[in-house]
């Protein structure tokens, strides 16, 4: 346990050690057009979870333990060696007859928005015992942009269910993705609905596509623990039970406060750019952050800083087009951009103001990284103090971790001994 924290820490002190950023300068030999984060992020090994989510009237102790360990789990699976690109979704599942059978949050490195809106989940509907376990797993298998997939390629167009450009190369195999779905819920599929799909079949689709299928059943219902097993071995996956509520482990720190205060300051050192499109898409982004700093608990912002602090977070924090970021390693020639690419109060500055502004904004941004590391570090050091480790083994943090250790070591990544909290 303490190796971990130790560990994490130190990769943090690094990532906040940081020199200030240098003064702006223009390469005269550098192209305009820089390469995209997520082009270099392919080059990356990932990790692609998805949570089925059963959000029936019973869920309501452990969709209230997703939205305040999300962020933790996520830390966790980035601290892996080598540090992979975390992409996470997310299908909500209940039952016909109520608002929505499912609801899907597609797997992105966008967290933020993700969480935004696992926000607004709320527990409800239900009734009968079974729900519609078989559409959650159907939708997580085949609505998700898996790599590998090629209806998610750019470019391609479906039409009733089927690729109209079939000259469109296939997306290179990522042998070294771990690709992973956790089924969470507290009861059976209904198996008696005419012409739908059930798991074994869905369960073979998946292993198509080299995911691994997890169950993690909350509560104690004999049935349910009878599936939830069929399912993780039809899949190879793992089996584990938490109580209704999930066992997460709730860890709260008198460093949580600042932290959140910290990150949220960090997110205004962001400038977004682009064109209209991509701009409309970032400002979206912007608001599922806003989102969290106005809604979220302070321990969930606070873990939240954690995970952007690691390398695994930088593409949620920075997406795709963030402008201090692009200029000053380089990457992009300020004067090259159009002006509209740039957001309205920079197109009215002057050409050396918008460096000052931007010069400015990254030496802030490298202080805030070194007091949000500082700080992570005290808070990391008050968990091993404090730590219930009778509890731990118990949680649905800890078993989500072991689960991930084991599996993802078969791509590669090896973890320490424990999760991030």
């Amino acid at each position: 346990m303490k190796n971990t924290f130790l560990a994490l820490s130190l990769c943090l002190a690094t990532a906040g050690a940081v020199a200030v950023y240098p003064e702006l300068t223009v390469n005269p030999e550098m192209p305009v057009t820089k390469v995209p984060l997520a082009a270099v992020a392919e080059e990356k090994p990932r990790i692609e979870v998805v949570f089925v989510l059963d959000t029936t009237s019973s869920m309501s102790g452990l969709i209230q333990a997703a939205k305040e360990n999300i962020w933790s789990i996520a830390t966790t699976m980035a601290s892996a060696q080598p540090a992979p690109e975390i992409h996470m979704g997310l299908v909500a599942f209940r039952d016909r007859g109520d608002r929505y059978v499912t609801k899907v949050i597609d797997m992105s490195t966008d967290l933020d928005s993700m969480y935004a809106q696992l926000m607004d989940l709320r527990a409800e509907g239900g009734g009968d015992t079974p729900e519609s376990v078989n559409q959650g797993l159907l939708a997580a298998v085949n609505e998700i942009s898996w790599s590998g997939d090629l209806k998610y390629q750019s470019g391609a167009q479906m039409q009733n269910g089927k690729l109209q450009n079939d000259k469109l190369p296939n997306e290179k195999a990522r042998h070294d993705s771990y690709k992973v779905i956790f089924l969470v819920g507290d009861a059976p599929p209904h198996m008696d609905y005419p012409g739908e799909p059930q798991y074994p079949d869905i369960l073979k689709m998946a292993q198509k596509k080299g995911i691994v299928i997890n169950t993690i059943q909350a509560g104690q219902d004999t049935s349910t623990k009878q599936v939830w097993q069929d399912i993780a071995q039809l899949n190879q996956g793992s089996y584990f039970q938490v109580a209704q509520g999930g066992n997460a482990v709730a860890v709260s720190t008198p460093f949580d406060e600042r932290i959140a205060q910290l990150s949220k300051d960090l997110d205004e050192t962001r400038v977004f750019y682009g064109d209209a499109a991509k701009r409309e898409l970032l400002e979206a982004k912007q608001a599922a952050a806003d989102k969290l700093h106005a809604l979220g608990s302070v321990a969930s912002r606070a873990k939240r800083a954690l995970f952007n602090a690691s390398g695994s977070g930088e593409a949620n924090f920075l997406a795709e087009s963030e402008l201090v970021d692009d200029v000053v390693s380089g990457r992009v020639e300020l004067e090259a951009l159009p002006a509209a690419s740039l957001p309205e109060p920079l197109q009215k500055l002057a050409p050396t103001e918008q460096k000052k502004l931007l010069k400015e904004k990254a030496e802030r941004r490298a202080e805030l990284k070194q007091d949000i590391a500082r700080l992570s570090r005290e808070r990391q050091a008050y968990i091993t103090r404090h730590l219930d480790k009778s509890e731990e083994a118990d949680s649905l943090d800890y078993q989500i971790f072991d689960t991930v250790k084991a599996q993802a070591a078969e791509k590669g990544f090896l973890y320490d001994e424990a999760p991030a909290y």
